[in-house]
């Protein structure tokens, strides 16, 4: 089964309880007219499929179990926050604290992000094609992190466990992290 969903004509806890009853289902959902909308896709505890057809905004795809989640644009500040499994996708760039607090699964950025990506990861995988800001991996606790550009000043800071691998040029390390050659 699949449902279109027009993100112009709902509010935006409209969308989130039409998306739970669809995931439900394990139905496939498109999101057409997204706005860069706040606060969509959050709370999902179901396999589904959910493609954005645009961009999102802070907090979307977050606090979510299961779902995987196609975003063909943007998204803003912790896209794919806590997320506890399944996977997020977002074609363009994400914006700061980019898979916060995320606890399994996997997010994928086509483009760059900001600054704290992966702040306080608890285990899964997030990868970005382009380059993430500062404090990248900040207070990690467990997780990967795969970074194939540049990361910005103070990479690791505060760091756990975990490990971040850096294709392109490190800004600088934070204090608890150390550098060594990929095996």
């Amino acid at each position: 089964l699949t449902y279109t969903l027009d993100a112009d004509e709902l509010s935006i806890r409209e969308i989130n309880k039409r998306l739970k009853q669809l995931s439900r289902t394990g139905a496939e959902i498109h999101i057409v007219n997204s706005r860069a909308r706040h606060n969509i896709i959050v709370g999902l505890l179901d396999r589904c499929k959910i493609t954005v057809q645009g961009s999102v905004g802070y907090y979307s795809a977050s606090v979510s179990d299961g779902p995987e989640v196609i975003i063909e644009g943007n998204a803003g500040w912790a896209l794919g926050e806590n997320l506890m499994s399944g996977t997020v996708s977002v074609t363009r760039d994400a914006g700061a604290s980019l898979a916060a607090g995320m606890r399994g699964g996997s997010v994928y950025v086509g483009g760059s992000a900001g600054a704290r990506a992966g702040i306080s990861m608890k285990g899964g995988t997030l990868l970005v094609r382009g380059n993430t800001g500062f404090l990248t991996g900040f207070m990690m606790q467990k997780g990967r992190i795969i970074v194939l550009g540049d990361v910005g000043e103070s990479v690791g800071d505060s760091m756990y466990e975990g490990t971040i691998y850096v294709a392109g040029n490190i800004g600088s390390l934070g204090s608890d992290a150390k550098e060594e050659e990929a095996s």
